[in-house]
């Protein structure tokens, strides 16, 4: 271990306690999405971005979605490193369901805290925030240029988030690595991932008095017929690039998966998968239904391209007339994106990772979108190490202190390791 990283796992086995009430004290500030406000967020991590001296820029394409970039120079000449967050998180359902009653509560019990957002991502960006505190002590022992995003469009999407950046501001985030830290469990480090395509079907029909079936279809039959059909996406099968078909054929690859995300990852990765995730239709029980709502989740592994996806949903609507199909996802991605599974980040978190918490991570791609692909679909490799995945989304969502402490010391050594002056 060198003395760079002796010394900033020093500071971080001293300042434990300090770190851990960052991102207790991220977590109980609400940023569901949607809605989507976070300025008062925004602002806790503005304040820890002063109190270090650290200089940052506020972007907000739109007022309550505020953006913050922090860019530093570091010794000399070298490569340019950028470390991506999000802070809003999912919406967190019924108060009365939570432990603790609240999802914002940020309570630590038997060594674990809870809240909305604790592993999606606020553990994540809490330790970019750290890591980049921390490097920046350190900037004459290191080389190149080390920005920090902290996002407030990624559950939506990401187009007045990370979008925005690459549109608008490209020079801040077009470096030469990304480095995030979305949920990934310690057993793998994510090159690539599907992409998600986002279908909104709407049903029309006259609709009737509900005794007075011969007057009109139903909207909402339509849709049950529709979902039962769109099923066949599915069966879709990828033609993946032979070096991505090698990784995921690979035993200790497979294992990774099944043990981060579940059993059944190491077939869905590969898989198109389909959601019906929303269903909206009728007005009263004892009327036919004349407009019925169905948004669509459909996940595209490596090798299945969107413009295959959309042809087959084209041929299904062929059967159904009353029926009109909009795109809700960025409608500039063409399918999954990945990048090198061998790359030179990618060798250096699973190093970092194996001497730190004693687990190699194999490389995967993974099943849920990031913001990262707005990297790779620029042709820049991004990689994410994160914590476990599996309480993401559900009631009582929380991340053990001992696994956030490991995110922050990968980050932390990682990003030290691929800017140390050579």
């Amino acid at each position: 271990m060198t003395a760079l990283e002796q010394d900033l796992l020093a500071e971080i086995d001293r300042r434990r306690d300090e770190f851990v009430r960052f991102f207790q004290n991220l977590v109980r500030i609400a940023t569901p999405n949607p809605p989507g406000e976070t300025r008062a967020a925004a602002r806790f991590l503005g304040a820890f971005l002063d109190r270090h001296g650290l200089a940052y820029q506020t972007i907000d394409p739109q007022p309550e979605w505020p953006n913050l970039v922090a860019d530093l120079a570091l010794g000399g000449p070298g490569r340019h490193l950028v470390l991506n967050g999000h802070i809003d998180v999912f919406p967190a359902g019924e108060d009365a369901r939570w432990r603790h009653g609240s999802p914002w509560s940020g309570a630590i019990e038997d060594g674990r805290l809870y809240g909305r957002g604790s592993a999606d991502m606020k553990c994540g960006t809490t330790a970019s925030f750290i890591a980049f505190a921390l490097l920046a002590r350190r900037r004459d022992r290191l080389a190149g240029r080390l920005t920090l995003t902290a996002v407030s469009d990624e559950e939506t999407g990401g187009r007045w988030g990370t979008g925005d950046l690459f549109a608008h501001h490209p020079d801040l985030v077009r470096g030469d690595c990304c480095l995030n830290g979305e949920p990934s469990s310690a057993y793998t480090v994510r090159y690539g991932e599907k992409a998600p395509l986002w279908l909104v079907f709407t049903v029309r029909a006259r609709g009737a008095h509900g005794a007075y079936v011969h007057l009109s279809d139903s909207a909402t039959k339509i849709a049950a017929e529709l979902i039962e059909r769109l099923e066949a996406v599915t069966a879709l099968r990828p033609e993946m690039p032979e070096a991505v078909a090698r990784n995921l054929a690979d035993p200790v690859v497979r294992n990774a998966l099944e043990t981060g995300l579940g059993a059944g990852a190491g077939d869905t990765v590969a898989s198109v998968t389909l959601n019906i995730g929303m269903i909206e239709g009728g007005l009263k029980t004892n009327m036919i239904p004349s407009e019925c709502r169905v948004e669509a989740d459909i996940r595209l592994p490596v090798g299945v391209p969107k413009r295959r996806v959309m042809r087959m949903v084209q041929e299904i609507l062929r059967d159904f007339p009353q029926v009109t199909v909009e795109e809700q996802s960025l409608p500039e991605e063409e399918g999954a994106n990945w990048c090198d599974p061998e790359g030179e980040m990618l060798r250096i978190i699973q190093d970092t990772a194996t001497r730190i918490a004693g687990i190699r991570p194999a490389p995967v791609i993974t099943l849920a979108a990031t913001d990262a692909r707005f990297w790779r679909n620029a042709s820049i490799p991004a990689y994410i190490y994160g914590c476990a995945f599996d309480l993401v989304g559900t009631y009582d969502e929380s991340v053990a202190i001992e696994e956030f402490l490991n995110v922050v010391r990968v980050h932390t050594l990682s990003a030290a390791a691929y800017l140390e002056a050579r």
